[in-house]
């Protein structure tokens, strides 16, 4: 995985306030987040120790030799992980209402210090090479586009998740989209990268820079669906009612969704299994209150049964 990580402070609500309005916190978490981090830890839990690796930024702070321990601890190869001077680790702000829902600010820090050249590392060559699925989140355009070709010469399959690279539009990532097997991104995101609210309008646009390309839309609680080749494959949600299970933090599902799906396709599942991989990860994510609440592999292969 390359991209974010972030120390995650969560403000926990009743509802949100209006503007001007000052409303009373009933709880604070800080736990470690990202969604390059998170991705990472969630597809640990399902592969076993040392199958996931993680490329990303961090400060020479507190919360950087935290975060290390922490993904060492998940069994992720931390020996991808850059350690910058000057700057501090990546910081999310999270408020999340009583319904689940979430509004975050990100800080981004260190988190977008990996650069072009640092994929030329001898130990970051040797992980690359090494690698089934290569997953690229939100790292700087120019790193994202160097990974993507890299990859695609040594015959990996290559899965895109925008994140904030999504604001730059469909025309300036062209060159990275040339070299992407699957795209992984929300309903807002394949708004922005497609120009389009509709998500079948976007999906046929972004299609057009790249005809073998599939592209994953994820629906939240209605689940995801997969364009590809003029097609239209959708997923249901696990649906978490009928276990007795309810909704209390949606922040980190599409990570675990993203995690779990990038897993399956790591091990040869088909497509279909991956999503539903992804999906049933996402719904038991959404069960826990951590941003990192991914479920191990004993519990997936229990609900997915």
């Amino acid at each position: 995985m390359i991209g974010g990580i972030n120390w995650d402070t969560n403000l926990f609500i009743t509802r949100f306030p209006h503007k001007g309005e000052e409303i009373v916190v009933k709880r604070i978490t800080r736990v470690p987040g990202g969604k390059a981090g998170n991705t990472a830890v969630a597809a640990a839990r399902l592969l076993g120790p040392s199958q996931a690796a993680i490329f990303a930024g961090l400060g020479k702070d507190s919360i950087g030799s935290q975060q290390k321990e922490i993904f060492v601890r998940e069994g992720v190869i931390t020996s991808g992980l850059k350690f910058c001077e000057g700057v501090e680790s990546g910081q999310a702000y999270i408020v999340t209402d009583d319904e689940g829902e979430n509004i975050i600010h990100t800080y981004r820090g260190a988190s977008v210090m990996i650069t072009p050249q640092d994929l030329d590392d001898p130990v970051r060559r040797e992980l690359i090479s090494g690698s089934t699925v290569i997953t690229i989140m939100d790292p700087p355009l120019e790193t994202a586009v160097k990974l993507a070709q890299k990859a695609k010469e040594l015959a990996k399959v290559v899965t895109w998740d925008p994140g904030l690279n999504s604001e730059l539009g469909i025309e300036k990532v062209y060159a990275l989209l040339e070299n992407v097997d699957y795209v992984v991104a929300n309903e807002h995101e394949i708004a922005n990268l497609g120009g389009s609210k509709n998500p079948d309008t976007a999906a046929q646009r972004l299609a057009s820079a790249n005809k073998r390309m599939k592209i994953v839309v994820k629906l939240g609680g209605k689940g995801c669906v997969m364009y590809y080749e003029e097609k239209r494959e959708v997923s249901p949600s696990f649906d978490l009612a009928s276990v007795g299970l309810r909704v209390v933090n949606t922040v980190g599902c599409g990570d675990a969704f993203l995690g779990a799906f990038v897993a399956a396709l790591s091990e040869g599942h088909s497509d279909s299994d991956a999503l539903k991989w992804g999906n049933c990860a996402g719904g038991l994510k959404a069960t826990k209150f951590e941003t990192r609440g991914s479920p191990t592999r004993e519990m997936l292969l229990k609900y997915l049964s």
